[in-house]
C-alpha cells in the first residue's frame, strides 16, 4: 500500500484503536479481532492494535478485516515501548500491519538505533511508518527521518509534552502549521465525537479513537460516575 492509497481511505475518517492490556477483561485475541470487526462495521476506516507473537493480535485483526491494519507491539511499560526497535517493527509488518506505528519521540532507543534506522527497514519491507509523537519537535524530527505519518500518540503521556486532561488539539495545529503536505493523524484523549470532529477541523487528516470507543470499562465508569452524581442529591 502506498501512502496516497492510504490517505484516500482515511482521510476524514476515523481510525479505531482496538487494544487491550495484560489484566484487562478483554485481553484475549479472539476478543479483539471481534471488537476489529465491530468498529468496521461502524464506520472505521482503519484499525489500530497491537501484539505480535505470543499475543498475535496484529495478525488476527489483519486476517478478519479488509480495512488498512496500523500495528504495534508494547515491550516494556515505561521510556521507549511502542515498538521501541527496528526489529520489533519488523515483526509488526510480518504479522501483516500495512502500517507499523512507533514510538518517535527524541528519547534515546533500546536497541541504540535512531528512528530512522526504524523507517528505512519497514520501508524496505514494504509498509508505511507512523510516527508516535509528544512535541512538535519530535513531529518535525520525525518527518526529517522519513515517516509516512505524524501522529500526536504521545502527547501528554511524555515528559516533555503537555499535560492535558483532554487532547492536545494546538499540537495539531502546530504540526499543520510546520509540516503543511505531511499526513497528520490525531491520537491520544479523543473521548467525544466532538473533539474528534474539531482534530479535523484544525488540519488532521485522520483520528485514531481507542478507550472512548473499545473499552467498556471506561465506557461504564462515566455513567456510573454521572448517575451516582445525580443519585447523590436526592438521599
Amino acid at each position: 500500500m502506498t501512502l496516497d492509497q492510504l490517505l484516500k481511505i482515511i482521510s476524514g475518517k476515523l481510525v479505531v484503536s482496538c487494544q487491550a492490556g495484560h489484566g484487562h477483561a478483554l485481553r484475549d485475541t479472539a476478543t479483539i479481532e471481534r471488537m476489529a470487526r465491530a468498529a468496521v462495521d461502524g464506520g472505521a476506516a482503519a484499525i489500530r492494535c497491537g501484539g505480535v507473537g505470543g499475543t498475535p493480535d496484529v495478525a488476527a485483526v489483519a486476517a478478519a478485516v479488509t480495512v488498512p491494519v496500523i500495528g504495534l507491539t508494547k515491550i516494556g511499560s515505561s521510556g521507549v515501548f511502542i515498538t521501541p526497535t527496528r526489529e520489533s517493527a519488523l515483526e509488526v509488518v510480518d504479522a501483516g500491519a500495512q502500517i507499523v506505528a512507533a514510538d518517535a519521540t527524541l528519547r534515546p532507543r533500546p536497541d541504540g538505533l535512531s528512528f530512522a534506522d526504524t523507517v528505512t527497514a519497514v520501508h524496505a519491507r514494504g509498509a508505511l511508518v507512523m510516527a508516535d509523537c509528544g512535541t512538535l519537535e519530535d513531529g518535525i524530527a520525525a518527518a526529517e527521518a522519513g515517516a509516512d505519518i505524524i501522529s500526536s500518540t504521545l502527547a501528554g503521556y511524555t515528559e516533555n509534552s503537555r499535560r492535558l486532561s483532554g487532547p492536545d488539539l494546538e499540537l495539531i495545529s502546530e504540526l499543520r502549521a510546520a509540516l503543511p503536505s505531511a499526513v497528520i493523524i490525531a491520537e491520544g484523549r479523543y473521548h467525544s465525537p466532538e473533539a474528534a470532529a474539531q482534530a479535523i477541523s484544525l488540519g488532521a487528516d485522520s483520528v485514531v479513537v481507542g478507550t472512548a470507543i473499545t473499552d467498556p470499562a471506561f465506557i461504564t465508569s462515566k455513567f456510573a460516575a454521572a448517575v451516582s452524581d445525580a443519585g447523590s442529591g436526592r438521599r
